[in-house]
């Protein structure tokens, strides 16, 4: 079953995302992504996340593709002018890869090439509107596509953002141009969250809310800190400082699996976020029972 039908059935979609590595060694992350092959519905992949070089998206989805993954295609605006963004999701359809996420991204000035010249062609409901085209048979000037596309579009939204009245409009102006499903910012408060869902009824585009696996409680604290939107709870920061070694492990899976648990029947699906440890979403998906 594609993600695109399974968000059409009543189950709860589970997908989750790995990060390319920053070389060409890919064997690492394709054997962890069959520990948990058959368990999601699709499996993201991050485009040069937090503006840091590494192995391309669309390779990587074509790798998990031909393994027998559904993979989902993010990308983001920063790096690509409208030329390579309308090239890339038509290579990404001509591999039989048909779902993507569309993202502006983080500035350069954050990752590791700080020096590195943002693009910013298009933003996301720009892109989104491109696509769109595209699927009609059109590239963005008009011009006739000799065979033309079928992407299934998605968009990402901020639960936590404050206010929230901005991000609810772009929300409606994503799916006004194209967007047919949402996943979200990193979820840590599900009563905060049921109130956001109460505020997007009249949207039908299936949100997925997304758990990010905490490392640390230092990490907790940095996404407070750095991470528009995200707000970490003082009792989970407190919970992940009282753990240590293995321990940490085990606790960062309790946590993400309450979470899930928590968000069920708020959303039409879990989007999990390792952010590097690929290796513990099987843990995570026994542990929430999915």
């Amino acid at each position: 079953m594609t993600f695109k039908d399974a968000l059409k059935t009543k189950k709860f979609v589970v997908t989750c995302e790995i990060g390319p590595p920053k070389g060409i060694n890919v064997n690492k992350i394709l054997d962890e992504a069959e520990s948990f092959k058959g368990r999601v519905d699709a499996v993201n992949v991050t485009d040069l996340q937090s503006s840091v070089m590494r192995l391309g998206s669309l390779t990587m989805c074509h790798l998990l593709k031909i393994r027998g993954h559904e993979p989902i295609f993010q990308v983001t605006t920063r790096d690509r002018n409208r030329l390579a963004l309308q090239s890339d999701i038509l290579s990404a359809a001509a591999l039989g890869i048909e779902n993507v996420l569309v993202l502006t991204g983080d500035h350069p000035v954050r990752g590791d090439h700080p020096q590195a010249k943002p693009v910013y062609d298009l933003d996301s409901i720009q892109l989104l509107e491109v696509i769109k085209l595209l699927n009609s048979g059109f590239d963005m000037t008009g011009n006739a596509l000799d065979g033309k596309p079928d992407i299934f579009a998605g968009a990402v939204v901020n639960p936590g953002a404050d206010p929230i009245e901005p991000e609810i409009i772009k929300m409606e102006k994503k799916v006004k141009a194209g967007a047919k499903f949402f996943q979200t910012q990193a979820v840590f408060d599900t009563d905060k969250f049921a109130d956001f869902t109460k505020r997007i009824k009249h949207i039908e585009a299936p949100v997925l809310a997304s758990v990010i696996l905490l490392k640390s409680a230092s990490m907790a604290r940095y996404m407070n800190d750095n991470v528009a939107g995200i707000s970490v709870p003082g009792h989970l920061i407190k919970e992940m400082e009282s753990t240590e070694g293995k321990d940490r492990v085990n606790k960062s899976v309790e946590i993400a699996a309450k979470l899930i648990k928590g968000l069920k029947g708020l959303c039409r699906g879990i989007h999990i976020m390792p952010i590097g440890w690929e290796s513990k979403i099987e843990l995570v998906l026994d542990a929430a029972e999915l």
